[in-house]
């Protein structure tokens, strides 16, 4: 019997997607309304599919919606950064613990190796982009080795929401070096199936202080609202 044919996507699916990219890229601003009619037309779709895909977006926090007002780009504050932050540091624990139980030694060996061929990259990144790109893909396969589609989904969700943050707020000197030697050591201790080195290792790898948090928004601002000439 052979496997069904994979869901084409769909045209709320792709509006979805653009969407979702222009909110997590600040091409919409953080508290801007969102025109429907303009936005219609600078995406080339009807209203309909639109206003579908503008639903989708408040669900997953990249929008809200307020009655008799209409759609708003999310806000940007410390405190709301600092909450996604936190976040992530619960999602990505809770699926540690799980995978301290569930990942077999291969899948562990396998991450590891993939380290391996990923730290010369690492190395030699020259912009932001690019690292943050390869720190997002350890966690998403770390977070994977839980088994459990619904905190990989909510850890994808969070990294949309804080990607510019986290972006502009990268040390290039520094960050490298400090990242693959994090990430080695929360998976030695994974493979030795130490619940609390391998939960405390991540979460400090993680976690973002108040004032760091104040530092990169206000880091954010002026790069999304820079004023030219």
């Amino acid at each position: 019997m052979t496997d069904p044919a994979p869901k084409p996507e769909s045209n709320v699916d792709r509006i979805t997607a653009q969407l979702r990219r222009m909110a997590a890229e600040f091409e919409i601003k953080p508290d801007e309304r969102i025109r429907e009619g303009e936005m219609a037309k600078r995406l080339s779709v009807s209203r309909t599919p639109l206003r579908e895909a503008l639903n989708r977006l408040v669900s997953e926090g990249f929008l809200t919606f307020t009655g008799g007002q209409g759609f708003f780009c999310r806000s940007l504050t410390p405190e709301r950064i600092l909450d996604l932050y936190e976040a992530r540091a619960a999602v990505e624990c809770e699926a540690m613990r799980l995978a301290l139980t569930r990942a077999s030694d291969t899948d562990i060996r396998a991450l590891k190796d993939d380290l391996d061929r990923t730290e010369p990259l690492y190395e030699t990144a020259t912009d932001r982009i690019a690292l943050l790109k390869m720190d997002e893909a350890f966690h998403m396969a770390l977070t994977r080795l839980s088994r459990n589609a619904e905190l990989t989904n909510m850890l994808d969700n969070i990294n949309g929401r804080i990607r510019y943050v986290r972006m502009i707020g990268l040390n290039m000197e520094r960050g490298a070096a400090i990242r693959m030697s994090a990430h080695r050591a929360i998976l030695d201790a994974l493979a030795d199936r130490d619940e609390r080195r391998a939960l405390a290792t991540l979460r400090a790898h993680i976690e973002l202080r108040k004032e760091d948090a104040t530092r990169a928004v206000r880091e954010a601002f002026s790069h999304i609202y820079v004023q030219a000439g």
